[in-house]
């Protein structure tokens, strides 16, 4: 009796070893390699990872990945002040959208989202809210399979409560870590993976490092 395969990194045609999940899909491939776990600490950005990973609720990433770009133009750049100000007719229109995932009750919490967002923008900014919830810097794991990697932490809960509490919605702490991730707060390239050094360095260039 043998161990379940550990999805560990894999090596690709370009010699270059990868974090197992987005296959040999060449879209998928482009964002583990240029955007996951890159640190972004502009705002708007932010604001957008956050909607999109509330949509991809019960979905796959790749879904919304193929999807992004009619989301943003269906919701004018994820422009918050747009976005705060739709009336019901255009949130109606939205739901006779086939480009993106028709559910009226996360096209409604997108709306809410942007007004709560525009508070905290003009408070403390939206991204040192999220941002200081890791103490400004990426929690940088050594995980070498899939395996290891945690659905959820105890700071994904607390970022989670947090926003629930505020209005936010669709934003349960296993869809808070995901979103993590993805924004560069915690580190989960596997080791081995040639992006886990490049993410690091990314932020240590950044300017809030």
């Amino acid at each position: 009796m043998t161990d379940a395969p550990r999805r560990i990194a894999i090596l690709h045609p370009d010699g270059r070893l990868r974090c197992p999940w987005p296959g040999q899909d060449q879209a998928y491939v482009a964002y583990h390699d240029d955007e996951w776990g890159v640190p972004e600490l502009e705002s708007r950005a932010l604001f957008e990872k956050l909607i999109l990973d509330g949509f991809q609720a019960g979905l796959s990433w790749i879904s919304i990945l193929r999807k992004r770009e009619n989301f943003r133009r269906a919701f004018d750049g994820f422009n918050p002040e747009k976005i705060a100000a739709y009336e019901p007719a255009k949130l109606e229109s939205l739901m006779q959208d086939a480009g993106i995932i028709r559910n009226r009750a996360k096209i409604a919490g997108t709306v809410a989202s942007a007004r709560l967002y525009l508070e905290i923008e003009a408070g403390q900014g939206f991204s040192n809210f999220l941002w200081d919830f890791v103490d400004g810097r990426p929690i940088v794991n050594r995980f070498r399979a899939l395996d290891e990697v945690p659905a959820l932490t105890p700071v994904s809960e607390k970022l989670s409560r947090e926003l629930k509490q505020r209005g936010f919605k669709f934003c349960g702490p296993t869809i808070i870590y995901a979103f993590m991730q993805a924004v560069g707060m915690v580190n989960d390239h596997l080791v081995d993976c040639h992006r886990h050094q490049g993410c690091q360095l990314a932020y240590n260039n950044s300017e809030r490092a």
